[in-house]
């Protein structure tokens, strides 16, 4: 891995006006490979279902009240991750996401941590999140930060359960 102190972590909306587009841009892509993975290809972000299209076309309003996190290198958004807001002392990690041409470089790690120290320091106690099944490398990144798998909270298969205790 890469030493990532070349990546810049930053709260959206925020003082970078060219990451709101970055982000869209990392949501799609998010979204569109999560379809295809699932067995449910979508041809474009026009035919994501109406919940992820919104995130993409309107994230300001479809993210508001949670934090979203970009990573950057100089001025492009390589990666992001959204914590939702505290509910009796639990936030949820979710759209984990690096470019694929970003990979290898310590961004989700970075990413992740900030996450967990935004957390913190907001009072959570427990931080969850749920990740397909598939996705191994994620879940092994999870583990080595200390997530362990718990009850499933959804009744989608192939959908592995996480958390951590702060």
């Amino acid at each position: 891995m890469t030493d990532h102190r070349d990546v810049a972590i930053v709260r959206w909306p925020g003082q970078t006006p060219s990451v709101g587009d970055g982000l869209a841009a990392l949501l799609a892509a998010y979204h569109l490979r999560t379809e295809a993975e699932k067995g449910e290809p979508v041809a474009d972000v026009d035919h994501l279902p109406d919940r992820y299209r919104a995130e993409v076309t309107d994230p300001r309003t479809a993210l508001a009240g949670d934090v979203v996190l970009v990573a950057l290198q100089e001025d492009a958004a390589v990666g992001c991750l959204v914590v939702t807001s505290a509910d009796n002392g639990q936030s949820e990690i979710k759209r984990l996401w690096t470019d694929p041409e970003s990979r290898g470089q310590g961004i989700a790690s970075a990413l992740l941590g900030a996450a967990l120290r935004h957390a913190a320091e907001s009072g959570v106690r427990t931080v969850r999140l749920s990740v397909w099944e598939w996705r191994t490398g994620a879940i092994a990144l999870y583990e080595r930060l200390g997530f362990t798998v718990t009850q499933s909270r959804d009744g989608r298969k192939q959908l592995v359960c996480m958390q951590r205790t702060l």
